[in-house]
């Protein structure tokens, strides 16, 4: 049998070429590379201008990409946006129900404050009142005005005390229950009151009418120097009223005097002072028959 051949075919040195070629190109690549990379930690602005072409090269696609990036991610926030409308604006909802609440709660607390401050008013007289209570009730289809109020004789209060708002004078305490009392307003018609104008020494009687004005009648009649607007007060005549307490404003002149609007209605009063009356020693002098002299 005839040994093998040694030679080797075509395919098998075309191979051995490739090879090597292959070889060669790497060395020179990584030859290449290493002249490159020693020349760019040497000279590095020697490749500013190959950079300045590859980025020129690259920037109509990375526009491109950018434009395509930002139209996508404002595209993604607006779906986003329209999917959060709705919880957002239910929240929006509940903050501004929340906020009128607040206020409503606010506008009732100053309106409390308010009242407060009205009762301490009361409080803040020259003289302590003998009791502070409501006006529980009043009437309104007579002529006759009475209120009643919510302390009596367990208070202190005795017939004949004024009764007033922080606005000014209500009236007198008429009869006087354990726990309550009636109260004659100043608009009853059998109510009398000496006034006299705030700013002058023009005195009067302010009578009721069994309205809500009063009757203002002249103790001096003549000039009648009274104008719309003018306020009355407590004179302290008769005993009963210290004096400067407002009563009434003039709202038309009339010959003998004027009508005037009562400044505390009753109406509108919530809570009211019961003060001593203010002469109590001369006014039971005054009602005290005089005792006869004694004979020897």
């Amino acid at each position: 049998m005839a040994p093998p051949s040694s030679r080797r075919s075509s395919y098998s040195r075309r191979a051995q070429y490739g090879v090597f070629t292959g070889y060669v190109i790497a060395g020179i690549g990584a030859l290449v590379g290493a002249v490159l990379l020693a020349l760019s930690l040497w000279r590095p602005a020697s490749f500013n201008g190959p950079r300045a072409v590859a980025g020129d090269a690259v920037a109509p696609a990375a526009t491109a990409s950018a434009n395509v990036r930002a139209e996508s991610q404002g595209l993604f926030d607006a779906i986003g946006g329209y999917l959060r409308a709705g919880s957002q604006n239910a929240e929006l909802k509940k903050e501004v129900e929340l906020a009128r609440i607040r206020l409503a709660e606010a506008e009732a607390l100053a309106q409390e404050n308010a009242r407060l401050k009205a009762l301490l008013g009361l409080y803040e007289t020259d003289e302590k009142p003998v009791a502070v209570a409501r006006l529980i009730g009043s009437t309104s289809a007579s002529a006759r005005r009475f209120a009643y109020l919510g302390a009596g004789r367990a208070d202190g209060v005795v017939a004949g005390m004024p009764v007033r708002s922080p606005r000014g004078v209500v009236g007198r305490v008429l009869e006087v229950g354990r726990d309550s009392a009636r109260v004659l307003l100043l608009t009853d018609s059998q109510s009398v009151l000496p006034v006299r104008l705030a700013q002058g020494n023009v005195v009067a009687f302010a009578e009721g009418r069994g309205d809500s004005l009063l009757r203002i009648r002249l103790v001096n009649l003549g000039i009648n120097p009274l104008k719309p607007g003018d306020v009355f007060v407590t004179s302290g005549a008769g005993g009963y009223y210290r004096p400067g307490i407002a009563v009434a404003i003039v709202a038309e002149k009339t010959e003998d005097g004027a009508l005037a609007r009562i400044i505390s209605d009753p109406a509108a009063t919530d809570y009211v002072a019961v003060e001593a009356i203010w002469q109590e020693d001369a006014l039971r002098a005054a009602q005290t028959p005089a005792a006869e002299p004694v004979t020897e």
